[in-house]
């Protein structure tokens, strides 16, 4: 596929914008507005999503049938909430690509971590070790090293950071895979972001999962910054597991219900340790209240308690949009939108660079912006108006959302920096 071809000028994105077959969705979510009243331009949704209009109807419902059945709302709700979480299945496996049996949502992400190494990292004396990308989100190292010392082994010799080559910010597919035949046989656990949260890097799933299950290796993903961003094949790629959270690109809300995938084969496993709680177990015999734990079949036996109603509402609403928008039309206004801004950005030269990786398949909708001139920058744009935000040491990101974000957002948001760079 030919590169697209762009042009400068505001006209040239207001044409776009006039082409776009999802331009309607920007309608269906609150831009945030400026002290003058303007909407904003809204360049974060790698962190926090936008709330779309319909959540409050959502919520409200819950609320309403709360208010007016209290305990029988479990079983006579508008949306009975004893099931209510299935709500989510479908559309939820239909956006990682997996089937039904593989999902659920519930928890937190770093909790499902927790959940799925309790079942997934066995470490032995000759495969104890942990691979990751050095410049891992840190949460995901807290658990990792955490759960290396639980089982008394220390990270210093059991985990394993990716790095990049000297000079460059991303880590190359092929340094990944002969690090993987070089250690692979005592690795027990191979754990990658999707799509790394500092340089946008969208790794290379599927060879991963060849790569580490040809050494016997687990092979799992943080999909944070992947999940509603990038095309997922889950089931067909075979990783044995997958976490995410839902209120950055999936716009669930602060805080909102986690998601987790376990692969198929393991969907009957019931010699995998795992921490369990009552929601996990049969649904059939769950309210006969035995004392031994059955656990369902699929990602619903490892789940713990019963999920929170009024936070999986909001997340409803966007998943109806999603579903509606279709992940293939949105990967395709992403890639253009995100190589638009690449291609202003270059236009305006300074002093910065871009991360990311400059190929439309290893990249989302993120670019990773370094600067030399500290985070003065980023809040000087936040005073215009212009939402994205700063990773430390020296690291600006923005992503233009295809759900809301404009040709014109973009244009804007260029203007804006390249007034304040200079």
């Amino acid at each position: 596929m030919s590169p697209p071809t762009f042009e400068i000028g505001e006209q040239y994105a207001a044409t776009m914008d006039a082409r776009d077959p999802l331009a309607h969705f920007r309608d269906r979510f609150h831009i945030p507005v400026t002290e003058s009243g303007e909407e904003g331009i809204y360049l974060c949704g790698h962190s926090l999503g936008l709330q779309p209009k319909s959540a409050k109807t959502y919520l409200e419902q819950e609320l309403k049938d709360w208010a007016g059945l209290g305990v029988e709302g479990h079983f006579h709700a508008k949306n009975p909430w004893m099931p209510y979480h299935k709500l989510l299945t479908e559309q939820t496996a239909t956006l990682v690509g997996a089937e039904p049996v593989e999902v659920v949502v519930m928890n937190s992400l770093t909790v499902n971590l927790h959940l799925m190494m309790a079942s997934f990292y066995r470490p032995s004396p000759k495969r104890h070790k942990i691979l990751i990308e050095r410049g891992a989100f840190p949460s995901d190292q807290y658990a990792l090293k955490s759960q290396i010392r639980f089982h008394n082994y220390e990270p210093s010799t059991s985990l394993i950071e990716l790095t990049p080559r000297e000079g460059e910010s991303c880590i190359r597919d092929e340094d990944i895979e002969s690090l993987i035949d070089q250690e692979g046989e005592s690795i027990a656990l191979i754990l990658l972001g999707g799509v790394n949260y500092a340089t946008g890097q969208y790794f290379n799933i599927p060879e991963i999962t060849r790569a580490g299950h040809r050494k016997g290796c687990i092979v799992a993903c943080d999909l944070a910054h992947a999940v509603g961003n990038v095309p997922l094949r889950l089931h067909d790629w075979g990783p044995d597991f997958a976490v995410w959270c839902s209120y950055k690109y999936l716009n669930g809300g602060p805080g909102c219900v986690a998601g987790c995938f376990v692969h198929e084969r393991h969907s009957q496993a019931w010699d995998l340790p795992r921490y369990a709680g009552w929601w996990g177990h049969d649904e059939r015999t769950r309210f006969e209240m035995g004392p031994d734990f059955n656990p369902m079949a699929g990602a619903e036996g490892w789940q713990l308690s019963n999920p929170p109603i009024l936070a999986l509402a909001p997340l409803r609403a966007s998943m109806e949009i999603f579903s509606e928008a279709g992940m293939q039309r949105l990967r395709e206004k992403s890639v253009l939108l995100t190589a638009y801004m690449e291609f202003l950005l270059r236009d305006k030269a300074g002093k910065y660079s871009i991360t990311t990786p400059c190929h439309p398949e290893r990249r989302g909708a993120q670019l990773s912006i370094r600067l030399t001139e500290g985070r003065g920058l980023c809040d000087r744009l936040l005073a215009e108006g212009v939402i994205g935000d700063w990773r430390e040491p020296d690291t600006y990101r923005v992503a233009a959302v295809p759900l809301y974000n404009s040709f014109r957002d973009v244009y804007r948001f260029v203007q804006h920096f390249s007034a304040a760079h200079s």
